[in-house]
Protein backbone atom coordinates (compact mmCIF):
# COMPACT_ATOMS: atom_id res chain seq x y z
CA UNK A 1 0.00 0.00 0.00
CA UNK A 2 1.64 3.57 -0.69
CA UNK A 3 1.31 6.27 1.74
CA UNK A 4 0.77 9.88 0.49
CA UNK A 5 3.61 11.93 0.89
CA UNK A 6 2.98 15.36 2.90
CA UNK A 7 3.95 18.63 0.96
CA UNK A 8 5.93 21.27 2.09
CA UNK A 9 3.61 22.82 4.64
CA UNK A 10 1.86 20.06 6.09
CA UNK A 11 -0.56 19.12 3.28
CA UNK A 12 -0.06 15.92 1.77
CA UNK A 13 -0.69 15.05 -1.81
CA UNK A 14 -4.11 13.69 -0.87
CA UNK A 15 -5.20 16.70 0.48
CA UNK A 16 -3.85 19.20 -1.72
CA UNK A 17 -6.51 16.64 -3.87
CA UNK A 18 -9.46 17.64 -1.44
CA UNK A 19 -9.46 14.67 0.09
CA UNK A 20 -7.33 15.24 3.06
CA UNK A 21 -9.63 15.40 6.07
CA UNK A 22 -7.46 18.40 7.61
CA UNK A 23 -7.66 21.86 7.17
CA UNK A 24 -5.17 23.89 4.70
CA UNK A 25 -4.04 25.93 7.24
CA UNK A 26 -4.47 25.27 10.94
CA UNK A 27 -5.60 28.54 13.31
CA UNK A 28 -1.86 28.93 15.24
CA UNK A 29 -1.64 28.63 19.33
CA UNK A 30 -0.89 32.01 20.15
CA UNK A 31 0.00 32.84 23.64
CA UNK A 32 -1.44 33.36 26.96
CA UNK A 33 -0.65 37.11 27.31
CA UNK A 34 -3.58 39.34 28.15
CA UNK A 35 -5.29 41.77 24.77
CA UNK A 36 -4.21 44.58 26.63
CA UNK A 37 -0.60 43.90 26.94
CA UNK A 38 -0.50 42.70 23.41
CA UNK A 39 -1.79 45.77 22.00
CA UNK A 40 0.65 48.10 23.50
CA UNK A 41 3.64 45.87 22.05
CA UNK A 42 1.90 46.29 18.94
CA UNK A 43 1.40 49.61 19.31
CA UNK A 44 5.36 49.81 20.06
CA UNK A 45 5.80 48.01 16.56
CA UNK A 46 3.96 51.02 14.59
CA UNK A 47 6.16 53.24 16.34
CA UNK A 48 9.64 51.79 16.04
CA UNK A 49 8.38 50.99 12.20
CA UNK A 50 7.50 54.95 11.72
CA UNK A 51 10.50 56.00 13.38
CA UNK A 52 12.51 53.72 11.48
CA UNK A 53 11.35 55.04 7.69
CA UNK A 54 11.25 58.73 9.31
CA UNK A 55 15.17 58.16 9.98
CA UNK A 56 14.30 59.13 13.70
CA UNK A 57 15.79 57.77 16.81
CA UNK A 58 13.99 56.28 20.06
CA UNK A 59 14.71 56.20 23.47
CA UNK A 60 12.51 55.02 26.66
CA UNK A 61 12.46 57.15 30.13
CA UNK A 62 13.20 54.86 32.91
CA UNK A 63 11.42 54.69 35.01
CA UNK A 64 8.13 55.43 33.19
CA UNK A 65 6.85 58.65 34.60
CA UNK A 66 3.72 59.23 32.26
CA UNK A 67 5.36 59.36 28.81
CA UNK A 68 6.27 56.35 27.08
CA UNK A 69 8.66 57.35 24.20
CA UNK A 70 11.30 60.07 23.52
CA UNK A 71 11.97 60.20 19.80
CA UNK A 72 14.87 62.33 17.71
CA UNK A 73 15.41 63.82 14.48
CA UNK A 74 18.41 65.22 13.05
CA UNK A 75 18.26 67.17 10.63
CA UNK A 76 20.98 70.19 8.74
CA UNK A 77 17.57 72.43 8.61
CA UNK A 78 16.65 72.48 12.09
CA UNK A 79 16.95 75.88 13.33
CA UNK A 80 16.84 75.92 17.37
CA UNK A 81 19.15 72.20 17.27
CA UNK A 82 20.78 69.87 15.21
CA UNK A 83 18.64 67.31 17.11
CA UNK A 84 15.26 68.16 18.01
CA UNK A 85 12.78 65.56 20.53
CA UNK A 86 9.37 65.12 20.68
CA UNK A 87 7.87 63.03 23.55
CA UNK A 88 5.05 60.34 22.43
CA UNK A 89 2.02 59.00 24.51
CA UNK A 90 0.80 55.89 23.19
CA UNK A 91 -2.67 54.54 23.55
CA UNK A 92 -4.73 51.77 21.49
CA UNK A 93 -8.10 50.84 21.47
CA UNK A 94 -10.46 48.22 19.70
CA UNK A 95 -13.70 50.21 20.51
CA UNK A 96 -13.49 52.17 17.79
CA UNK A 97 -13.98 50.89 13.85
CA UNK A 98 -11.22 51.63 11.57
CA UNK A 99 -11.77 54.59 9.19
CA UNK A 100 -13.63 56.84 11.88
CA UNK A 101 -16.24 58.84 10.70
CA UNK A 102 -16.31 62.67 10.46
CA UNK A 103 -13.02 65.11 11.17
CA UNK A 104 -12.42 63.35 14.65
CA UNK A 105 -13.18 60.39 16.70
CA UNK A 106 -13.71 60.51 20.97
CA UNK A 107 -10.94 58.87 23.15
CA UNK A 108 -11.14 58.83 27.10
CA UNK A 109 -8.17 60.16 29.12
CA UNK A 110 -7.37 60.00 32.57
CA UNK A 111 -7.17 63.54 34.01
CA UNK A 112 -3.94 62.41 35.24
CA UNK A 113 -2.38 61.52 32.14
CA UNK A 114 -4.25 64.33 30.09
CA UNK A 115 -2.74 67.32 32.77
CA UNK A 116 0.77 66.20 31.80
CA UNK A 117 0.17 66.18 28.04
CA UNK A 118 -1.64 69.31 27.98
CA UNK A 119 0.59 71.25 29.77
CA UNK A 120 1.57 74.73 28.05
CA UNK A 121 4.92 76.12 27.71
CA UNK A 122 7.18 73.16 27.54
CA UNK A 123 10.63 72.67 26.36
CA UNK A 124 10.40 69.25 24.69
CA UNK A 125 7.13 68.91 22.81
CA UNK A 126 4.22 65.68 23.63
CA UNK A 127 2.26 64.21 21.13
CA UNK A 128 -0.27 61.62 22.01
CA UNK A 129 -0.78 58.73 19.58
CA UNK A 130 -3.67 56.70 19.32
CA UNK A 131 -4.15 53.56 17.69
CA UNK A 132 -6.80 52.03 16.68
CA UNK A 133 -7.12 47.88 16.76
CA UNK A 134 -9.30 44.84 15.34
CA UNK A 135 -10.71 43.22 18.51
CA UNK A 136 -9.05 39.79 17.77
CA UNK A 137 -5.42 39.43 17.52
CA UNK A 138 -6.15 37.27 14.23
CA UNK A 139 -6.92 40.31 12.78
CA UNK A 140 -3.67 42.29 13.73
CA UNK A 141 -0.80 41.09 10.97
CA UNK A 142 -0.93 40.24 7.67
CA UNK A 143 2.17 39.47 5.54
CA UNK A 144 3.49 38.98 2.36
CA UNK A 145 6.80 38.90 -0.30
CA UNK A 146 5.86 42.36 -0.58
CA UNK A 147 4.44 43.89 2.46
CA UNK A 148 3.87 43.73 6.32
CA UNK A 149 -0.11 45.03 6.98
CA UNK A 150 -0.51 46.56 10.48
CA UNK A 151 -3.94 46.92 11.24
CA UNK A 152 -5.51 49.22 11.55
CA UNK A 153 -4.12 52.98 12.16
CA UNK A 154 -2.54 54.76 14.04
CA UNK A 155 -3.52 58.99 14.89
CA UNK A 156 -2.04 61.72 16.64
CA UNK A 157 -2.81 64.68 18.34
CA UNK A 158 -1.10 67.68 20.08
CA UNK A 159 -3.21 68.42 23.61
CA UNK A 160 -0.81 71.42 24.79
CA UNK A 161 -3.60 73.73 26.49
CA UNK A 162 -6.79 71.21 26.38
CA UNK A 163 -8.77 71.90 29.62
CA UNK A 164 -9.75 68.51 31.98
CA UNK A 165 -13.59 68.74 32.33
CA UNK A 166 -14.26 65.54 33.80
CA UNK A 167 -14.32 64.49 37.67
CA UNK A 168 -11.55 61.61 36.34
CA UNK A 169 -11.39 61.33 33.16
CA UNK A 170 -11.67 64.03 29.68
CA UNK A 171 -12.87 63.06 26.28
CA UNK A 172 -10.39 64.47 23.93
CA UNK A 173 -10.82 64.18 20.00
CA UNK A 174 -8.73 62.85 17.72
CA UNK A 175 -8.35 64.55 13.96
CA UNK A 176 -8.65 61.13 11.63
CA UNK A 177 -7.24 64.04 9.31
CA UNK A 178 -3.46 63.14 11.50
CA UNK A 179 -2.49 59.71 10.51
CA UNK A 180 0.59 58.90 11.90
CA UNK A 181 3.13 57.60 9.43
CA UNK A 182 6.79 58.52 8.39
CA UNK A 183 6.02 61.67 6.48
CA UNK A 184 3.61 62.99 9.22
CA UNK A 185 6.43 62.22 11.92
CA UNK A 186 8.89 64.12 9.81
CA UNK A 187 6.32 67.01 9.27
CA UNK A 188 6.48 67.01 13.04
CA UNK A 189 10.24 67.43 13.51
CA UNK A 190 10.27 69.93 11.16
CA UNK A 191 7.82 72.23 12.16
CA UNK A 192 9.68 71.82 15.92
CA UNK A 193 13.03 72.01 14.52
CA UNK A 194 11.88 75.20 12.93
CA UNK A 195 10.45 76.62 16.69
CA UNK A 196 6.99 75.33 16.14
CA UNK A 197 4.57 73.37 17.52
CA UNK A 198 4.12 69.49 16.78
Amino acid sequence: MALAQPEPGGTSRADSRGGGLLPQQLAPLRGGLATTACMETLQVGYLHAVAAAAGCSLSQPFPDNGIDWHVSHSAPGHVVDDEVTIKVQLKATYQIPPHPPGPAFSFTLDNDHLVKLARTPVSVHKILVVMIVPRTREDWLRAGHDRLDLRHCCYWTNLAGHPVTGRRRTTVRIPTTRIFDDRALCEIMTRVGAGGRP
